[in-house]
């Protein structure tokens, strides 16, 4: 075994800036030539500190960021239309794509795959919506579904 320091976060192994043990086959064929880790010798040790004091900064203003992006999404209600049954269900359903879609036409580019849908919208009225703008920012966004 031999220690390395993670340069970025490893599923399964650690997070970045963290010392592990790994076999030396893993380290040497894979996080090495990566880039995903440096060996654990002195000068690394001082240069990994820096680089995470570097990363602590940017993950700040990005949170930042993040959180005045998520006030921006929750004041947001967008309006979408489908065909309904009597009983108040859609015919088809509203997809996170719509709903992306739906928020760039009011100026707030989301990506599709930041929002979180369990199954998509099939019934008429008032949803809320989560979308995941920073891995610990959720802006709440609400989707009104009215029948055409």
């Amino acid at each position: 075994m031999i220690e390395v320091i993670l340069r970025e976060d490893v599923r399964s192994l650690g997070k970045a800036g963290e010392m592990v043990r790994v076999k030396p086959g893993y380290a040497r064929n894979y996080l090495l030539p990566q880039g995903l880790a440096y060996e654990a010798t002195e000068g690394n040790k001082k240069r990994i500190a820096a680089e995470t004091r570097a990363r602590g900064i940017r993950d700040q203003a990005e949170r930042v960021e993040a959180e005045k992006a998520a006030a921006a999404l929750g004041a947001v209600t967008v309006t979408l239309t489908g065909k309904a049954g009597e009983e108040g269900k859609l015919f088809g359903s509203i997809t996170a794509q719509d709903i992306a879609e739906a928020l760039a036409a009011q100026g707030h580019q989301v990506d599709r795959r930041r929002i979180e849908l369990d199954h998509p919208i099939k019934t008429l009225g008032q949803h809320a919506v989560s979308v995941r703008v920073h891995p610990e920012v959720h802006a709440e966004v609400r989707v009104s579904v009215v029948a055409e």
